[in-house]
């Protein structure tokens, strides 16, 4: 026995490498060479996480201008840095890669990978699967079976009859059928489609499908363990993992949601309770190692049990997010891409291998995107485009897949030279299919209205569909005091959508919330209850005249125009609402907050609505007294805005509890210009001038001004006498009226009079309401 000894050492693979004891953390300085700072573990570690990043921007910073995602630059880097590149030049490798400094980079980026799957489990909405339709669930299904059920003969057959070493082409078949759940919502928000029609659907098939796949991956590694070690063991972990998921369930949610209860309402989470899940963070993780699963599933699975959204899923991704996203996943992907060995990929060695690979991947992709696209089409008369960016969709590749070849490499299954084609592989997919649906899919076509959605055009006593939107649930008292002020009557009835709109924190999807069906609402707890409540008492206030409906859109910033050009569309309205960016005290008339992302907000939708809109301007002096008449006014200059902005006005003029000044401002030189225009203009502007509207007290002021200085003191001493003033935005159009304006304006989505009436000196509470007429036709 002791001969044979020697011979069985020889002919297993292993190699001798030294490490010093204890282990050096920190350096003695740069003068110091013998024991310098890339010789100590730490002072390395930050050397190469510097490279890391500084590669990672640098590619990024190049590439990002032509749409290329953030993971093709981390790749790349990786790439550059590893034995693909740089780490091929001796001095480089002993430098920066020694076998140390990569088992504490390595440790360092997969402990970063563990905390972004707990948080891909706490921004996970689980109630979307009950809520999911069949649509969705088909596509869930579907888009994993029907690859599996294509791809794998093609691999089986491939290394029976075609590669001797292709026994991994199984593995590698199943790991291209997943639709990981967190790259699709990555992919969504980088296309900004996460709350359109079609991304909500995505989302919620990429649900069903990601949790389908986790199933299968765990009995997988069961069967496995049952076949390479013994059936004992296998039963021991499958059981282990069973106890895990019931403890998870009974014990650590129900704690969670103790956790939730114990928070006032918006107050934030005791970091005593956050040190604790983080904790339990640890404690699962390390928990899945021992019953033969990765760490990762141990995070996933308690992430699960966090509820998402405020306040403390959304707390714990405050708290770890920055971090994560900016810089342990970066590294994490780059040192996955540093093992990978690229210059074997299309060699004569690996030809075989190399094109093998890339067919099966390609089998995975066609069989994906007919599973979608083929029912979809048939059976839902789904658009065909839309259905095809769905099936991409579905395809896409990033983060997590690059991930699962790695941990598949490090089970021995396969080396760095195939490894290095499947990264190849995922590049290339993660570059084109967002090109590809960007090109299939624009959300907003939609929008592009084939009727006239205005006020001028609504038939007399027809129901005026308004979509008012607040960020803010105190904001719904400016709506209601703009409505009470627009004479709903049974005569002239009103329906109201009123839209409030949440930032999407702590969750992967947006929600939609219909109040009326409360059926759809994801939790007890409303997040529009004081909206609910006031929008109650004015549609009783109002009975007969005017109905109220609320919704509730939690979304990205970026992404909320979308909700509310959406709804418009679907309630049919004619007219939007939406809050100007800036809100002042009422009592002390100083400037109390100044919102960025409300600003972008009303850009996006003033220039995507499919309707006219109108922004409100809210001082306070609307609405301020009940029993006193409201003074409005309208400054007139003619314009597809003015006229709709003037026909609004007239509606309000109804009311016997208004009183209505209309201003025309007419420049001292003729008009010139579209002729047709003048005509329409002396057309809305006739009734009013010669009191033929039907209405008492209307007041009708002509004023002739020479220029835009005229125009801008003729304006500012009106301010002060009204307590509504409405105007036209008027974008694009030029005139004597307005000249030497424009160039001075703050807030060109208010137009040159509504800049003029929202300056910060200007010493008045005047309300003022900025209206576009539909632009889309």
């Amino acid at each position: 026995m002791a001969d044979s000894k020697p011979d069985q050492v020889s002919e297993e693979r292993q190699q001798l490498f030294c490490s010093e004891l204890p282990p050096k953390v920190n350096s003695f300085g740069y003068w110091v060479w013998e024991k310098g700072p890339l010789k100590r573990s730490l002072p390395l570690l930050q050397m190469q996480m510097i490279f890391i990043l500084g590669a990672i921007h640098m590619f990024h910073s190049g590439l990002k201008r032509f749409g290329v995602p953030m993971l093709i630059s981390e790749i790349l880097a990786g790439i550059l840095l590893g034995q693909s590149g740089l780490g091929r030049i001796n001095e480089v490798s002993r430098m920066f890669m020694t076998v140390d400094s990569q088992h504490i980079i390595g440790t360092l980026g997969i402990f970063g990978y563990t905390l972004f799957m707990f948080l891909v489990g706490v921004k996970m909405d689980m109630s979307m699967i009950s809520t999911t339709g069949k649509k969705a669930l088909a596509v869930g299904i579907l888009s994993l079976v029907a690859p599996l059920i294509i791809t794998l003969p093609v691999a089986v057959v491939f290394w029976e009859a075609w590669i001797e070493n292709g026994s991994y082409f199984p593995y590698i078949a199943a790991t291209h059928c997943l639709t990981p759940f967190p790259v699709i919502a990555s992919l969504l928000a980088d296309l900004k489609i996460l709350n359109s029609e079609l991304g909500r659907l995505a989302l919620s098939s990429a649900i069903v499908s990601d949790l389908f796949s986790i199933f299968l991956t765990i009995a997988t590694i069961v069967a496995q363990t049952g076949g390479q070690i013994s059936k004992e063991r296998a039963m021991i972990n499958m059981i282990s993992a069973v106890v895990f998921l019931l403890v998870v369930v009974y014990v650590l949610r129900p704690a969670m949601f103790w956790v939730v209860e114990q928070t006032p309402e918006g107050r934030p989470v005791k970091n005593a309770y956050l040190y604790a899940i983080i904790l339990g963070l640890f404690f699962c993780g390390s928990s899945s190692d021992f019953f033969g699963q990765y760490s990762i599933f141990g995070a996933f699975i308690f992430g699960l049990a966090v509820p998402d959204g405020p306040p403390l899923g959304s707390a714990l991704v405050e708290k770890l997010e920055s971090l994560l996203s900016l810089v342990l996943m970066p590294i994490f992907m780059a040192t996955c891409a540093m093992r990978a060995n690229l210059w074997w990929v299309f060699s004569r060695e690996m030809l075989d291998d190399a094109l093998a690979n890339f067919i099966i991947l390609f089998v995975s992709l066609i069989a994906k995107v007919g599973a979608c696209y083929i029912p979809l089409v048939r059976y839902c008369n789904m658009d065909r485009k839309d259905a095809l960016a769905l099936g991409l969709i579905m395809c896409a590749k990033g983060n997590v897949n690059v991930a699962a070849q790695s941990f598949v490499k490090d089970s021995g299954l396969y080396d760095d030279k195939v490894f290095g084609i499947l990264l190849a592989g995922t590049a290339l997919n993660a570059g084109f299919v967002p090109f590809l649906v960007k090109k299939l899919y624009d959300p907003s076509r939609k929008y592009a209205g084939y009727q006239k959605r205005n006020i001028m055009h609504c038939k007399h006593n027809s129901e005026l569909r308004i979509l008012a939107c607040v960020h803010e649930q105190d904001g719904v008292t400016s709506i209601i005091n703009l409505l009470n002020a627009s004479n709903p009557n049974r005569d002239n009835p009103i329906s109201i959508y009123v839209l409030h709109l949440i930032e999407l924190v702590g969750r992967a999807s947006p929600i939609f919330i219909s109040h009326d069906m409360q059926k759809r609402t994801v939790s007890n707890h409303s997040y529009s209850e004081h909206i609910i409540l006031a929008m109650n008492r004015y549609q009783r206030n109002h009975e007969g005249g005017a109905t109220a409906h609320v919704f509730t859109a939690i979304s990205p910033p970026k992404l909320m125009h979308e909700d509310t050009c959406t709804l418009a569309l679907n309630k049919l309205a004619v007219f939007i609402v939406i809050p100007f960016h800036r809100k002042w005290n009422y009592i002390s008339g100083s400037l109390e907050s100044d919102e960025q992302r409300i600003r972008n907000f009303n850009c996006s939708v003033l220039d995507m609505a499919p309707c006219s809109i109108g922004i409100l301007v809210d001082r306070g002096q609307l609405g301020r007294s009940a029993s006193k008449p409201v003074f409005i006014a309208v400054i007139f200059l003619g314009g597809n805005d003015d006229r709709e902005s003037l026909a609004y006005a007239t509606r309000m003029a109804s009311g016997a509890n208004v009183s209505l000044t209309v201003a025309h401002l007419l420049p001292m030189e003729a008009k010139k210009g579209n002729g047709w225009e003048n005509i329409l203009d002396d057309e809305s502007i006739k009734n009013i001038k010669h009191g033929s509207v039907g209405f008492e007290g209307i007041n009708y002021i002509q004023k002739v001004v020479k220029d835009g200085p005229q125009t801008a003191l003729a304006v500012r001493s009106m301010a002060s006498e009204y307590d509504l003033i409405i105007v036209g935005r008027r974008q694009g159009l030029e005139s004597s009226l307005t000249s030497g304006l424009t160039e001075w304006s703050e807030y060109p989505e208010l137009g040159t009079l509504g800049d003029l009436l929202a300056a910060s000196d200007l010493q008045s509470n005047a309300s003022v309401l900025v209206v576009q007429q539909q632009r889309k036709l």
